[in-house]
């Protein structure tokens, strides 16, 4: 199984940019599916996550300003940033817990996407 996200880059403070995830590989279904980051210095936090039934859960940081979306069909993840900050700065980790034939549902990671806030 592979997360392959994309989507990040340079944005000036106030501006917006959507991060997206594709998972690919034997996979029967994806259960929960999330965003994190990690900032230099920092540990990695909670960005946002969705589950199957489409419910959602964001870290206080970002509540009211990144929207996170997800397409079961396609399995694929998406994360709308909206009135970024400089303190967005981070490289962006896509997350999803699959279940694949025979196994327990697993945890994967995504390579990271750097987001830069920056004027």
């Amino acid at each position: 199984v592979q997360l392959q996200a994309s989507g990040g880059g340079l944005v000036q403070p106030g501006g917006s940019l959507r991060l997206s995830c594709a998972a690919s590989g034997s996979i029967l279904s994806i259960n929960a599916m999330g965003w994190y980051r990690q900032a230099p210095g920092k540990e990695r936090e909670l960005v946002a996550t969705i589950n199957s039934g489409r419910s959602t859960n964001y870290g206080d940081s970002v509540k009211g300003r990144f929207t996170v979306a997800r397409d079961n069909a396609k399995s694929t993840l998406t994360l709308q940033m909206n009135t970024l900050k400089t303190e967005d700065t981070a490289v962006y980790y896509c997350n999803a817990v699959v279940l694949r034939a025979g196994l327990w549902p697993t945890n994967y990671w995504g390579k990271g996407t750097l987001v830069t806030v920056s004027s």
